[in-house]
């Protein structure tokens, strides 16, 4: 388990992540920036810099953490809001142990018969980068209202760490290879439990959170 700290340094929450000098994410409407020009950090991947930083291969973190963005408060977006992110690097690492990872995972998380579907996508810090389906848990995949009748709930972005990432921390993009993934946990919690407001999360009403 990684941790580390919400405020951070621009390098380590953007440069170091691939992430190009005109991301979108860069943008004072998208990202709290401090007075001294650290930020708020956007995402809990800063922390797997500063762990492969200070540590060499091989790499196996879960790094869960408060994240913020500039978003307006609505029923599915906070200002801030928690992630989890996984890491694993060392040596001929594949895409195929990232799947395994994750199918794990949704078995345990959403039963024995979740299946598990990846879609391309593209993230600066990984190639390729994917975005994970689950299986609706409330329709078992035949379409519902939840899923919007297609049979399945994003849950996570993931994809095979870019080597640029590793050039940042100095590690040998030619002898190891890993995989990385990230997902709210708001989000999941309100795909299992059925809750349509994610302000219903954060107001401490007892009536609410007397359901469990």
């Amino acid at each position: 388990m990684a941790d580390g700290p919400d405020v951070e340094t621009v390098w380590n929450n953007f440069d170091a992540l691939n992430t190009p000098a005109d991301h979108p994410s860069r943008d004072e409407q998208d990202t709290f920036y401090l007075e001294n020009g650290d930020l708020m950090r956007c995402h809990t991947s800063p922390v797997q810099v500063r762990y492969m930083m200070e540590h060499k291969p091989p790499v196996r973190i879960i790094s869960p953490g408060r994240c913020y963005r500039r978003d307006t408060p609505d029923a599915t977006h906070s200002a801030n809001f928690h992630q989890v992110e996984g890491l694993y690097v060392d040596e001929n690492v594949s895409l195929a142990d990232l799947k395994g990872t994750l199918s794990y995972f949704a078995k345990e998380l959403m039963g024995p018969d979740v299946k598990i579907r990846f879609r391309p996508h593209f993230f600066p810090f990984t190639e390729p980068s994917v975005e994970v389906d689950f299986t609706c848990h409330v329709c078992n995949g035949k379409g519902c209202r939840v899923c919007k009748n297609s049979g399945w709930i994003e849950i996570l972005g993931a994809g095979m760490v870019d080597p640029h990432v590793f050039e940042s921390v100095e590690y040998d993009a030619n002898r190891v290879s890993g995989f990385a993934f990230g997902m709210g946990i708001e989000r999941i919690t309100m795909i299992l439990f059925g809750i349509h407001d994610i302000r219903n999360l954060y107001e401490n009403d007892v009536r609410f959170l007397s359901q469990f």
